[in-house]
């Protein structure tokens, strides 16, 4: 299947998935079953679910064929080059290819001298005065071509202004910008490219990332912090003549090796057609090839099958002119199935388990309220039964009865009230330890620390202490996570023993997931920043400059994505207790009020049972049609069926 095809497959799963749950949340919505809690985290997974992204990266060293590849990949329907590809840089700035409804085709630039302000790149998107646009006219190739090339721009500035821009320095061009003939550098015009381009495969929410070469990638840590370490695929590419040269290896060590995270990494062996010199027969070459793969393998520590030689150049050119046997033998088929093998999929299953972590716990929620209003009309249709024929005395002494219920369940809602209480309590303090409140305090205090250093080792440790002070946070969190859930689980078990209300545990939340984030900046620090050359070397206003536009800032996007998911988890975990209290009040209420009525009228003893009967078919019902509802979301996901899932359970 083409890789069109799998992505609009992809979007068809995706698009129903989101048809299933908004008809859940409709369902709920109408029969009254759900709450305001519940409505909102259905909203939620339908706004993830339309906001869906899928990030494939492109890193390699200059000339390595990095826009041709993408061109081949993605854009060969155009019937042309998207983007710009020939000898030497075309791509100096990380260059995003998008599209959301909504958007205009345009070609966004951020100028270079934005770094000077000290902002990263994903706050200036939200405005847009800082961005220099240029309208996309999709209509012509030529057009096109040339204002896509604008990521190409450069200007040549002294060795101050380059500094200060935040490029690094390096007389023999290995690890920063080498001087030409002037004594001047070669900088890129701008800092960050965005290209909202209408494809029908950026319209299914796919988003490609062009980066530039090693010495213009280092330049933007957004870009290694952040876009790099969440795109779902990174495709890494080689010359296939050269295999790994000292640069390249740089790059996949710095870059594209040195987080936790090794799925989702591919090697690509580009300009295979190097070979095809017509002095070899293919023999000879696949053989040549196979050697040069077990070599990259050897070198980068990678499994053979995730390498993959290929020639975009030919792939694009047989795409264009239809040309089905130089497309086999430019190989760029396989890489397009591993690479819809292996991301598709994970993709998906991420997005699978993420929703049905949402919907099931709703749908058991509802469930369990039918449940336990079902066992209440029950429990009353016995009740009234019973009196049939009865005297007085006897309905007096149900009343009795219920209202000993009544004030046993007041007793425990003393205690569920006092829980609340402390509830509050530690949502408070939980809130305060991964609040941004904190963490800008603790910025602010390791900025003056840093200032009021005298020495490199100040540095160093003020630098440190932040960490500390995070992890010590998450620590301080973890524990009143823990504290939270061993509450809530003994007043649920509590209500439901003595008071049979039907409540699961509550569910688990954990903060390992941002202390790893943390691990990665830190590691991302002592390699960048925590280095003997770079505090003996950098200017201490410099080095605290970087250290708070990289380091601190995306240390701020974790505590804020925790702040999120924990204010999510509250939520989830108070509903259930808040809703069968309140409906077992209710139903306590109603069982009086019945009893009461039959006290003062006993011919409407048999009225009363008879619209108790309506009630329970009717919750039976409900029960089988919010079966039917949960059977189809799971369906449209790819799940096992609700009634499979009852049967593997049992």
């Amino acid at each position: 299947m083409a890789l069109i095809d799998q992505f609009s497959e992809y979007s068809r799963w995706r698009a129903d998935a989101a048809r299933t749950v908004g008809q859940l949340r409709h369902w709920l919505s109408q029969n009254e079953i759900g709450d305001a809690q519940g409505d909102l985290r259905l909203q939620y997974v339908l706004d993830r679910l339309g906001e869906d992204k899928l990030t494939v990266a492109f890193v390699a060293e200059f000339s390595r064929g990095k826009s041709e590849l993408i061109n081949a990949l993605f854009f060969a329907d155009y019937g042309n080059r998207v983007l710009p590809s020939s000898a030497g840089r075309t791509t100096m700035c990380p260059t995003e290819l998008q599209w959301s409804e909504g958007d205009t085709p345009q070609i966004r630039l951020l100028p270079i001298e934005t770094r000077r302000e000290h902002t990263t790149v994903g706050e200036l998107k939200r405005f847009p005065e800082m961005w220099t646009q240029f309208p996309l006219d999709t209509g012509s190739a030529q057009s096109l071509q040339t204002a896509l090339a604008r990521v190409g721009e450069t200007r040549r500035v002294t060795q101050a202004e380059a500094e200060a821009l935040g490029f690094a320095i390096d007389p023999q061009g290995e690890d920063g910008l080498q001087p030409d003939e002037d004594g001047l550098f070669e900088i890129p015009c701008w800092r960050h490219a965005v290209i909202h381009f209408r494809h029908p495969l950026l319209e299914q929410g796919l988003v490609v990332l062009d980066t530039p070469g090693l010495n213009a990638i280092g330049a933007e840590p957004e870009l290694t912090l952040s876009l790099l370490p969440n795109a779902h695929a990174i495709l890494f590419i080689l010359a296939a003549d050269t295999g790994v040269t000292q640069s390249d290896l740089s790059v996949w060590r710095e870059y594209v090796n040195a987080g936790q995270r090794r799925d989702g990494r591919l090697v690509v062996l580009n300009k295979i057609d190097s070979l095809w010199d017509g002095l070899r027969d293919e023999a000879r070459i696949q053989e040549e090839l196979d050697r040069q793969v077990q070599s990259v393998a050897r070198t980068l520590a990678l499994g053979a099958d995730h390498i993959f030689p290929i020639s975009a150049q030919k792939g694009l050119l047989a795409r264009i002119q239809s040309d089905a046997a130089l497309l086999e033998r430019s190989q760029l088929v396989q890489l397009e199935e591993a690479l819809t093998g292996q991301l598709l999929p994970a993709k998906q299953q991420i997005v699978r388990n993420a929703t049905l972590a949402e919907t099931d716990d709703l749908v058991a929620h509802a469930d369990s309220l039918m449940a336990s209003r079902l066992t209440g009309v029950r429990e009353q249709l016995n009740e009234l039964t019973e009196l049939r024929g009865k005297n007085q005395s006897v309905i007096e002494y149900m009343m009795r009865k219920i209202r000993s219920e009544k004030t046993e369940f007041e007793d425990g809602l003393k205690k569920y009230y006092a829980v609340r209480s402390v509830f509050t309590s530690l949502t408070n303090n939980l809130l305060g330890h991964l609040g941004l409140d904190a963490l800008r305090d603790e910025t602010r205090r390791t900025r003056e620390a840093m200032l009021d250093s005298t020495f490199s080792r100040g540095l160093r440790e003020a630098m440190l202490d932040f960490f500390k002070h995070l992890r010590g946070n998450l620590r301080k969190s973890s524990d009143e996570v823990e504290e939270i859930s061993g509450m809530l689980s003994a007043m649920y078990k509590r209500f439901s023993v003595e008071h049979g209300l039907k409540l699961a545990p509550p569910s688990a939340f954990s903060t390992s997931r941002y202390e790893r984030e943390i691990d990665r900046l830190e590691q991302a620090f002592n390699h960048q920043l925590n280095t003997p050359l770079t505090l003996l070397t950098t200017e201490k206003h410099t080095l605290t400059q970087k250290f708070f536009e990289t380091i601190a800032v995306q240390a701020r996007r974790t505590f804020e994505l925790a702040n999120r998911d924990v204010e999510h988890w509250l939520r989830a975990v108070m509903s259930p207790l808040e809703t069968q209290v309140r409906e077992y009040q209710l139903q306590l209420k109603r069982r009086l009020e019945s009893v009461k009525r039959i006290h003062q009228a006993t011919d409407t003893l048999e009225d009363r049972i008879v619209e108790l009967q309506q009630q329970e078919d009717a919750l039976i019902k409900l029960r089988t049609d919010l079966d039917m509802v949960a059977s189809d979301v799971r369906k449209a996901l790819g799940a096992v069926p609700v009634e499979e899932r009852r049967i593997m359970a049992a």
